[in-house]
C-alpha cells in the first residue's frame, strides 16, 4: 500500500506542477502584452475566458474611473466589442459596449452604442455611463484594441463586463456566431482587487484570480 500511496502521491504533485506552470504561462502572456501608440501602461491584467482575448487596466480610485485596453485576435475584415451591462448580469442586451471595426473612409472606427435588444439598432450615442475620454482602437498583429476610460457606473469596482467578436457584410458589422465561446462572453471583474466570476447562467460561479497579476505594459 505505501509504494501505491506514494505513487498518488507523485502523480497529484506533478499535476499541480503542471497546472501550475500553465497558468504561469498564460498570465506571463497576459502582462507581456505590448501596445503601440500611443505608448500606454496598465496595472493589471486578465486573460478573458473565452475568444482569445484580454483586458488591461488601471483603476483610479480617487474619481471612480479606469482606464481599460480590451484585446481580441480577429482578422481585418471583423468587428470586436467591450462593455458593460449595468442592468442584467450575464447578458448582452441593455449593455453599453464600445464596437471596433474598419471605418467607412480608412483606419478604424469605435462605435459607442447601447445594446437595446437582440437585433440591436447600432446607433452611436450615449452610454449608461460617463466615457471621460474618447475611445480609440488599434489593429495590429491579427488583433484588434480597444482603448477606453470610463466612470465605473455606481461607482461600484465590481462590474458585468461583456466583450464580442463578429464579421462584417458588405462593410457594415453582422451578427456575430450564436453558439459556443460567443455566447459565453461574460464576467463579473472586480477592477479594484482583480477577482473575477464567470456570468450569470454559465457552470461557473467561483471567484478566480487566475491569469491576473500587476504589470506595467
Amino acid at each position: 500500500m505505501a509504494p501505491r500511496n506514494h505513487s498518488v502521491w507523485l502523480f497529484s504533485g506533478a499535476m499541480l506542477m503542471l497546472l501550475s506552470a500553465a497558468a504561469a504561462a498564460a498570465a506571463q502572456g497576459c502582462a507581456a502584452a505590448r501596445f503601440q501608440a500611443p505608448a500606454r501602461s496598465f496595472q493589471r491584467c486578465t486573460e478573458l475566458p473565452v475568444l482569445g482575448a484580454t483586458l488591461s487596466w488601471t483603476y483610479h480610485p480617487a474619481n471612480g474611473t479606469a482606464d481599460l485596453a480590451f484585446r481580441a485576435p480577429q482578422g481585418a475584415g471583423s468587428w470586436v466589442a467591450w462593455g458593460i451591462n449595468t442592468d442584467r448580469p450575464g447578458s448582452m442586451v441593455g449593455s453599453s459596449v464600445f464596437v471596433a471595426s474598419p471605418g467607412a473612409s480608412g483606419g478604424l472606427a469605435v462605435l459607442m452604442t447601447v445594446l437595446e435588444s437582440t437585433s440591436p439598432s447600432l446607433t452611436n450615442g450615449t452610454l449608461k455611463f460617463d466615457v471621460p475620454v474618447a475611445p480609440a482602437a488599434e489593429y495590429a498583429g491579427g488583433a484588434y484594441t480597444i482603448y477606453v476610460t470610463v466612470a465605473l457606473p455606481g461607482n461600484s469596482t465590481v462590474q458585468n463586463t461583456v466583450w464580442q467578436a463578429g464579421p462584417l457584410s458588405g462593410g457594415r458589422i453582422a451578427a456575430h456566431p450564436m453558439s459556443g465561446p460567443n455566447l459565453k462572453s461574460t464576467m463579473r471583474l472586480d477592477f479594484l482587487s482583480g477577482g473575477r466570476s464567470a456570468g450569470a447562467g454559465t457552470s461557473n460561479s467561483v471567484v478566480h484570480r487566475r491569469n491576473l497579476r500587476n504589470f506595467q505594459g
